[in-house]
């Protein structure tokens, strides 16, 4: 019992950052960061990795029908339901090393500690990698988790296709048979945990200006993504009067500042962004005849949300410079709030290494927005540098991952000594 209670001083913290190393070698790009996009070939050998290096700890690999994989290490008592540690290991398109990667160490890092000091426990411990949670090349993100749990058809995940015309259902293809060949063993209906753990970096400034190693996470904003498409007429450039236009990028823009202005109505808690825009046909001397974009938005409140998805719909119904809209909502993800339980079990755990912590609530969304939904979920958090996140300049120091893993895997004993 005292082993599982104090499980975090059995962590081998240079064992986790050499894994760590290893993991950013694979899609390493040059000069620095990381390219491991779902699915792709990076991802799949990231996976692989995990498989090897649970392999070696005496644990089973599992996959699903979302490509999730999962390692088991046995309890006394099979039957009871797993504790699940983990994250994603696919990236952004020009990404850091820990996003996502971090938290699927840790609770590798914690199944070390348990083999290490063999120790055993009534339930059995399970480590996942979720798949897609980044969403960078199959919108949206967190396929795998959402579907696991039960928030998302598996049908309308394995239709989307990435901007290549890649469907999602031939790359999971590809990569479940990489799993097969492994040897992975396939469980293809998502189960209930007993409770699921998620360290991640913050991704924002607020640790670090504190000074503090890691945190316990108490919920998670909301987000709607919407796809917008500005329809106009193609002209020429220079022969075109300014009245006979029906330019595409200047309704698109009247319409993002129209957008702007109604969260500007709301709280500074609100996020807008515009991450992806594009023009057709894209050419010097050709007036645009239609401009796609993207609208991720963010915030904690659910009525926040569904006040300004009534004003969004209202203002893609209108005309914008002459050319029509359609303002579709690909995905909306409600806000939650995690499991007080749990969340106190983290914070007791963080506060043994970091008295002063805070407890945050998360701007970005992580597989445990829908975890929350299918078990108790909570999270941690620890800083990394200057808050920058999704981007080879991302940063963690040694000294804080390893307190931020051994506080998880003090919660994890603690849990596992019930």
């Amino acid at each position: 019992m005292n082993d599982l209670t104090s499980l975090g001083a059995s962590v081998d913290g240079q064992r986790f950052w050499d894994d760590m190393l290893d993991q950013a070698k694979i899609g390493a790009l040059s000069p620095r960061g990381l390219r491991r996009l779902a699915l792709d070939d990076n991802d799949n050998r990231a996976r692989l990795w995990l498989v090897d290096r649970g392999r070696e700890l005496g644990c089973e690999a599992y996959y699903d029908a979302m490509g999730n994989v999962f390692l088991r290490r046995e309890g006394q008592d099979p039957s009871l339901a797993p504790l699940l540690i983990g994250s994603h290991l696919d990236s952004q398109p020009s990404a850091g090393s820990y996003d996502g990667t971090l938290g699927v160490l840790a609770g590798l890092a914690v199944l070390r500690a348990l083999h290490k000091g063999e120790i055993s426990h009534q339930r059995p411990v399970e480590v996942v990698s979720w798949t897609n949670e980044e969403g960078a090349r199959f919108a949206p993100g967190a396929s795998g988790s959402a579907w696991f749990a039960g928030q998302r058809e598996a049908a309308s995940i394995l239709e989307a296709q990435d901007d290549d015309g890649s469907r999602f259902a031939d790359a999971l293809a590809t990569c479940n048979e990489q799993l097969e060949a492994h040897q992975v063993h396939y469980r293809p209906e998502p189960f209930t945990p007993y409770a699921f753990l998620e360290l991640h970096i913050e991704q924002g400034p607020v640790l670090e200006s504190m000074g503090v190693p890691a945190c316990a996470v108490k919920g998670i904003q909301g987000v709607n993504w919407y796809s917008v498409t500005v329809e106009g007429q193609a002209n020429h450039a220079g022969t075109t009067p300014e009245h006979a236009r029906r330019d595409a990028f200047t309704g698109a823009h009247a319409l993002i500042t129209a957008l702007r202005g109604a969260v500007a109505e709301h709280d500074e808690a609100v996020r807008f962004t515009i991450g992806k825009f594009a023009l057709e046909p894209n050419a010097t001397n050709t007036i645009p005849q239609q401009a796609t974009f993207s609208i991720d938005l963010r915030h904690p409140s659910a009525a926040v949300l569904a006040s300004l998805d009534e004003r969004f719909q209202r203002l893609g119904a209108e005309q914008w410079s002459g050319c029509s809209v359609e303002l579709t909502a690909s995905s909306r993800v409600a806000p939650v709030e995690f499991d007080s339980h749990l969340v106190e079990t983290l914070d007791s755990s963080v506060k043994r290494y970091a008295p002063h912590a805070p407890q945050l609530v998360s701007g970005a969304f992580h597989d445990a927005i829908h975890l929350a939904h299918r078990c108790p979920t909570a999270m941690m958090f620890m800083p990394c540098r200057a808050g920058i996140s999704h981007h080879p300049d991302e940063h963690i120091e040694r000294e804080d991952a390893e307190v931020a893993v051994r506080a998880m895997a003090d919660t994890a004993g603690s849990l596992l000594a019930r």
